[in-house]
């Protein structure tokens, strides 16, 4: 019996209503989050939300367990909404507030169960009669949160959260069906570009409301009682899922260590070349992530993580690659019992568990760098179930103003895979636990005083393999007016790392070319800079590592990448052993020049 059908018997021994039933009602409940994603997409005014799906929407029950999320979201958005419900629930118990119908709050508070402060979350408590059954949420990333620089993104310089913009902990912004005007002047007088901002807001509140009203007409159509049974067995069977593939591994303990830039140009050391540490514990069919050893949490600089929110979302998202791939195990339901099974420490005062004020909007490239190192950490005990090491995102802020009307634009440059066993690394992607999209170079340029002047793979940088590292893009921005830029990024000092023998990656690089001629290379952190009409911004993309001792690699697929342009004949032969003539391999020098080199 393979595991798929393992756990759907198990899961048929150990029910609290009928198998049958409780997958129509699971499917019910996705489809729930679907539309709400798909709602929100259309209704939404900026390109972050409708390109580039950086949103979140999910159902919780009345303590905030989550019952599924949209598949079209981020996982950094949709992972934390747990977390957000519990933040607020707790904020409002604390004050003494209650809630009831007809009610939305908004919440973003980065040591409140949010992953950071501009992604806002709008939760629409669900009410059958009287009692408080759960919530619509939905979180999206906006372009604009009030910092002292435009943008949300590249906001690298706050000193401490009231910093990096407008807080909001559980506010009641709609009350029974009214609106807190109050609240909505505060948003707009505070907000750059805040018709784009408000109108996505409000698109977020719309979404939840029609999340919530399908809920509701759930619960009503098959009961409460067998609606929560349902889920509850749903949760049963995604932690049994878990314990199955721990319990699959050897018990022992699995450590790594990564690094992030920080601040290159900084001459403090406590600003750069920092530290992150992941130790897995595995025993029996449950496992420990210990992150102790990790560096301590950067006071004055927001690339702090929060432990809730970020540092969570990014464990849980890469053991559920690693031990529950998709592939293999198909539609496995996304709820808070995959996490049951799953321990993390993380001392305080650390990057990976600041203490408040310590800024953390900044928090996306260390974590999706930690989550790289938790599966370093693993790859010795399932070395086919990993990828090599990643090449990071990053993220860019423009702004400007247009006749006294501020624009901004969020741009997130995408990063690569590393090789896999028996895959090649995926080339200009989102990694680990993101994955926007794109945005669309028409879209950009029919917007914004911004041209695209290049969108490329970059050329004769891939790291080799038996199954070689993705490759990462270059992005070139061409300034129409003039404006202004910030960027949030890392990887341009550490290498992604090669496995069993595959070479390492190739760092990400960053330029500016100045309409005078001047050309300044630039470190991955840049706060707010002003630049001219004529300008232009050229970002070159990390390259994953290799997988694989690359003599092994097929002398087809180093030839593909050859004709494809990859590559050039002669990091062919240094790199692979392979000869290439006339267009083709010349079997005969690639066997002499792979014999010399082993």
């Amino acid at each position: 019996m393979n595991d798929q059908a393992h756990g759907a018997a198990e899961t048929q021994r150990n029910t609290r209503i009928d198998p049958i039933t409780a997958s129509v009602i699971h499917g019910a409940l996705e489809n729930i989050a679907v539309e709400m994603g798909y709602k929100l997409m259309r209704m939404s005014y900026s390109s972050i939300i409708r390109e580039s799906e950086d949103f979140g929407a999910a159902l919780t029950d009345a303590e905030g367990r989550q019952l599924c999320e949209c598949k079209l979201s981020t996982p950094l958005q949709s992972g934390p909404i747990p977390g957000y419900i519990r933040g607020i629930l707790k904020t409002m118990k604390a004050r003494g507030e209650e809630l009831g119908p007809g009610d939305v709050i908004m919440h973003n508070d980065p040591y409140g169960g949010a992953s950071h402060g501009p992604d806002v979350a709008f939760a629409v408590p669900v009410f059958l009669k009287d009692r408080l059954i759960g919530f619509s949420v939905t979180t999206a990333h906006h372009l604009d949160i009030g910092a002292l620089t435009p943008g949300s993104c590249g906001i690298v310089d706050a000193v401490d959260t009231y910093a990096e913009g407008l807080q909001f902990k559980a506010i009641r912004i709609v009350e029974g069906g009214r609106r807190n005007s109050a609240v909505w002047s505060v948003l707009r007088d505070n907000i750059r570009a805040s018709d784009l901002v408000v109108g996505d807001m409000e698109a977020q509140i719309k979404a939840a409301e029609i999340g919530a009203q399908r809920y509701l007409a759930l619960v009503e159509q098959y009961g409460l009682d067998t609606v929560n049974a349902a889920y509850e067995d749903l949760m049963d069977y995604s932690e049994r899922l878990m314990r199955e593939a721990i319990a699959k591994l050897p018990d022992g303990t699995y450590r790594a260590e990564g690094y992030i830039d920080g601040y290159l140009d900084d001459p403090d050391p406590g600003r750069r070349d920092l530290k992150l540490v992941a130790t897995i514990t595995v025993k029996g069919d449950e496992l420990t992530v210990d992150l102790t050893g990790t560096a301590p949490q950067v006071s004055d600089k927001p690339i702090n993580m929060p432990l809730e929110g970020t540092v969570d979302v990014a464990i849980w998202l890469t053991l559920r690659s690693i031990l529950l791939d998709s592939t293999i195990y198909g539609n496995i339901p996304q709820n808070s019992g995959l996490t049951r099974p799953i321990h993390i420490v993380a001392p305080r005062g650390t990057l990976a568990n600041p203490t408040f004020p310590a800024p953390v909007i900044a928090r996306f490239c260390p974590g999706n760098q930690l989550a790289d190192t938790v599966m370093k950490a693993l790859s010795g005990v399932v070395p086919r179930q990993v990828s090599a090491g990643i090449g990071n995102l990053r993220v860019v802020a423009f702004s400007g103003l247009n006749e006294g009307a501020h624009w901004v634009h969020m741009e997130i440059l995408e990063g690569s895979y590393g090789g896999r066993f028996g895959l090649d690394g995926m080339d200009a992607v989102d990694t680990l636990y993101a994955n926007t999209r794109n945005n669309p170079v028409e879209d950009i340029e029919s917007h914004l005083p911004l041209r695209v002047e290049r969108y490329e793979l970059r050329d004769d940088v891939v790291a080799p393999g038996e199954w070689r590292g993705g490759i990462g893009s270059v992005r070139e921005f061409a300034f129409l007016t003039d404006a202004g830029f910030a960027v949030e990024g890392d990887g341009h000092k550490y290498r992604p790392w090669g496995f069993l023998n595959g070479g390492d990656g190739k760092t990400a690089e960053l330029q500016l070319h100045g309409k005078d001629g001047r050309d300044v290379d630039l470190v991955s952190k840049v706060p707010y800079h002003k630049v001219k009409a004529g300008d232009r911004l050229v970002s070159y993309g990390p390259c994953g590592g290799g997988y694989g001792d690359p003599l092994q690699r097929d002398p087809q697929s180093v030839l593909d990448d050859v004709l494809d342009g990859y590559i050039s004949a002669e990091t062919a032969k240094a790199s692979y052993g392979v000869v290439i003539a006339g267009g083709a391999v010349d079997a005969a020098a690639t066997a002499k020049a792979r014999a010399a080199r082993a």
